[in-house]
């Protein structure tokens, strides 16, 4: 019998408005919209080459940064920084943090989501 393969992961993440949040990731981060869940819409789900990302309607959530401030929410790699960078930053994403080449080899910077989350970008 042949071993099971995990072919990906989707983050889900707690937001007040997936509607709102989901249009954000389309329209500045560059996803496309799967679909929405429930009228009036409670959860939805946006994907990029091929990784998804899922929101959940919450009145109530904090993000990592509350807990820990010096983390991220979740990282995304790609290997194409500098495009990535450039296509975010003429979006008019939220850049904190600019590229970095840390001491580990990685070139990173990270975004901060319309919710306050923060997305590590990794090369």
């Amino acid at each position: 019998m042949q071993k099971p393969t995990a072919i990906g992961i989707a983050p889900q993440l707690l937001v007040p408005d997936v509607v709102q949040t989901a249009e954000y990731y389309r329209d500045v981060l560059g996803f496309t919209i799967i679909g929405y869940a429930v009228t009036p819409p409670v959860y939805a789900m946006v994907q990029r080459d091929g990784l998804q990302i899922h929101f959940a309607k919450a009145g109530d959530f904090t993000t990592n940064e509350h807990h820990r401030p010096s983390t991220t929410d979740f990282i995304l790699w790609v290997p194409e920084i500098d495009a990535f960078y450039n296509e975010l930053k003429a979006s008019g994403a939220n850049i904190v943090q600019e590229i970095q080449l840390r001491p580990y080899g990685s070139r990173e910077f990270i975004v901060r989501d319309c919710n306050g989350y923060k997305i590590l970008i990794g090369d």
